[in-house]
């Protein structure tokens, strides 16, 4: 009898809301590369380069601000932060297990 293979696959994201409070999880620091010249996320797997607003999301999610204040202070920095955008770069940081929520 063959074994039937396992596939284990992860969500792409997960579903985040305004009141949600993301913050880095344990194994994951932002940082800054002085070779690259831009904002990292370090974790134990892989160093990721992240694009400007990549960074400015990740540089809010401090386990205080919710999902919804952190599109509020983009949107003072940016002309125009679409929330649904950054719930989706959320969840799939959660969905990596690369941040972790707190219910607001």
């Amino acid at each position: 009898m063959d074994p039937t293979p396992v596939t284990r696959t992860r969500p792409s994201t997960v579903e985040v809301s305004g009141t949600d409070r993301p913050r880095p999880a344990r194994h994951v620091r932002l940082d800054y590369s002085r070779t690259r010249q831009c904002r990292i996320l370090l974790h134990p797997e892989a160093v990721v380069v992240l694009n400007g607003t990549g960074a400015a999301v990740l540089e809010l999610c401090d386990g205080r601000h919710t999902v919804a204040e952190i599109v509020s202070e983009l949107g003072t920095r940016y002309r125009s932060v679409p929330e649904e955008e950054v719930r989706r770069f959320v969840g799939r940081l959660v969905a990596r297990h690369w941040l972790e929520l707190t219910d607001g």
